[in-house]
């Protein structure tokens, strides 16, 4: 892999977006070359369950969970049949385990009652199960469909939109909007995942690495991400030690 380049925020910043969304996604394609959803799943009702379990969770907390779920439930049916407890139980590490868990199971029985058991493959008939968003369908559509409708935004996606100065929007569905207009269709669900990756390995919240980022000269925050939360938590942290003294 090649060295960084250098962090040029000014420069970046005079870059038109379109532009600066080119070559950030000629830059990603070249860093993250296998970048993919990590979730595990092996069908399309796997990979719902999972992004279900995944709100407020880990990856990789979910896929522990799923290793054995997946093997006790199989189809639609059997999570539109399985008691509420039961289920909880079964994913009471993901968190927010009792809304999940109604979510899961109202969602099973509307495949059943008007799906045939099957999950579909629209956006229209995705977002009309029980439980399932836009976020939710675009992750299903883009990953088990390979149907490029939106982009899935989450909290990486959402830091660095902002911080690679592609948005100042705060709302998802809005974020969502002004990236589709900027990124090629058929990057789409790529490009998502570019920035997952990114964000989970690089560009975390508290800690972005700026000094060794592969986009750096394309980041128009570089060596300013996170100096904010990071002086706050400075002052909080000496504020709270002399209050000991």
């Amino acid at each position: 892999m090649k060295s960084a380049p250098p962090c040029a925020p000014s420069k970046a910043q005079a870059i038109p977006r379109t532009i600066r969304v080119t070559r950030l996604i000629d830059r990603f394609r070249e860093v993250y070359p296998t970048a993919h959803c990590e979730l595990d799943f092996s069908n399309p009702l796997e990979l719902l369950v999972a992004t279900i379990l995944s709100a407020q969770c880990t990856d990789k907390r979910v896929n522990i969970v799923t290793k054995d779920l997946f093997k006790r439930f199989r189809t639609a049916k059997d999570y539109a049949d399985v008691p509420q407890e039961e289920l909880e139980n079964a994913i009471r590490s993901t968190g927010f385990y009792r809304n999940k868990a109604k979510s899961i199971r109202s969602m099973a029985k509307d495949l059943v009652e008007r799906h045939q058991s099957q999950v579909p493959s629209t956006m229209a008939t995705l977002v009309a199960l029980a439980g399932v968003g836009r976020k939710t369908a675009n992750v299903v559509l883009g990953n088990a469909f390979q149907v490029n409708e939106g982009i899935v935004v989450d909290t990486h996606v959402t830091r660095l939109a902002h911080r690679l100065g592609l948005t100042k929007r705060t709302e998802p569905e809005k974020i969502e909007q002004e990236l589709m207009r900027l990124v090629p269709r058929t990057d789409w669900t790529d490009f998502s995942h570019w920035l997952i990756w990114h964000g989970r390995r690089r560009c975390t919240a508290l800690g972005p690495d700026c000094k060794n980022c592969e986009v750096a000269n394309l980041c128009p925050s570089c060596g300013r991400a996170g100096q904010k939360k990071g002086r706050e938590g400075g002052r909080a942290r000496r504020s709270k030690t002399e209050s000991k003294g």
